[in-house]
């Protein structure tokens, strides 16, 4: 749906239709027809993953990986998701069922602070967490987190804008996740974006705290305005709701920041409707594959690849090699949690900033 809390020092496409149609129906389905007492029957290692919401695509390909991983590795595997982002309550009985069906591990992607306490109870009962794109706050509510650095990955799109814009003004619409809770992904991917652009933040867990207005200091530097900071839920239509808003409040916004791109699809919507798409840039964070259609389209400009399948594989095989050999995973080097690292997405490459093209990061798209 985050400086990263786990950061060196700053510290939001297809399954089989029937599938994805029974998960976003029922929230909370089994990946395939075994209990856990065919789980212990067999010997097999039972993980639970359990998804902030099967609405949209980055978790579904999330789901894909790990099932692709659980086939190769002995694993029972039980998928989860919230009815929306946000859905804590319906991941915390996810939580509660694994405990109860003797689970091995769980991988989650944490929905907001109050599945820390279950998540607690989880491994006082022996079960190991792996936290998948989403690190818990406290971060260390999970073994580990296996996720983007989801600073760099904002530091990319920011670095960028800034040298598109060659020095000119910045009116700045800020699309963010919640405004009613407070989750790393949101922060850390506003306050990295910010950084990158050369904009000083204050607190690094509160967005929309900075300056409204100063100078920005990356690319050749120049005059900046933020119009406001609005939540969109992650969703095409929040994206669509929150960028009216901000039009409304200042019709000159030339800078659009997307915390994912169903948001930036959304935001996109808006600008064209005001007549103002062919004059904004629109950046966001997730990769998948149409959002890279969407930057070979022009709808968003620059984005942050992640990878969500890589993630789940990377669990599934880690709660796997732990239950078989008691070896746990490792951090990445200089970091406290594990890398799986991003690349920017444009077809305007700029000086200074690597980055791949929309067909280069089609072939890749999350991870597939």
């Amino acid at each position: 749906m985050a400086s990263f809390t786990t950061r060196r020092t700053r510290t939001t496409r297809m399954l089989a239709a029937g599938a994805v149609l029974g998960l976003a129906a029922l929230s909370l389905s089994a990946c395939s027809g075994d209990s856990s007492a065919d789980a212990s029957d067999d010997g097999n290692v039972g993980v639970s993953l359990i998804v902030k919401t099967t609405t949209n695509p980055f978790f579904v390909s999330m789901q894909d990986g790990a099932k692709k991983a659980a086939e190769t590795s002995g694993v029972d595997l039980k998928l989860a998701a919230g009815k929306s982002d946000g859905d804590e309550a319906t991941q915390i009985q996810a939580i509660e069922n694994a405990i109860s069906d003797g689970d091995k591990g769980i991988l989650i992607t944490p929905n907001g602070p109050s599945v820390v306490d279950a998540l607690k109870k989880a491994r006082d009962a022996g079960l190991y967490v792996i936290a998948l794109d989403t690190p818990p706050d406290p971060a260390d509510a999970a073994d580990i987190t296996f996720a983007t650095d989801n600073f760099a990955a904002g530091e990319q799109i920011g670095r960028w804008t800034a040298e598109k814009l060659d020095g000119k003004k910045a009116v700045i619409g800020m699309v963010d996740l919640f405004d009613d809770k407070l989750v790393s992904v949101d922060y850390t991917r506003n306050q990295g974006f910010l950084k990158g652009l050369g904009i000083d933040t204050a607190d690094e867990k509160v967005n929309g705290d900075e300056a409204k207005s100063g100078k920005y200091t990356g690319g050749k530097g120049g005059d900046y305005e933020i119009a406001g900071n609005q939540a969109s839920q992650g969703a095409e239509d929040g994206g669509r709701t929150a960028m009216e808003t901000l039009l409304a409040a200042n019709p000159d916004i030339n800078v659009v920041y997307t915390i994912n791109e169903p948001a930036a699809a959304g935001a996109y919507e808006a600008l064209k409707a005001a007549g103002k798409e062919k004059d904004t840039l629109v950046v966001s964070i997730d990769g998948g594959c149409s959002g890279v259609s969407n930057v070979k389209e022009g709808i968003i400009d620059a984005t942050a690849q992640q990878y969500p399948v890589k993630m789940a594989e990377l669990g599934v095989e880690a709660i796997t090699k732990l239950a078989e050999t008691g070896e746990k995973p490792e951090t990445s080097d200089g970091l406290d949690f594990f890398n799986t690292g991003s690349k920017l997405v444009t077809e305007e490459k700029v000086s200074g900033v690597e980055s791949i093209d929309a067909a280069e990061a089609s072939e890749i798209c999350w991870g597939k």
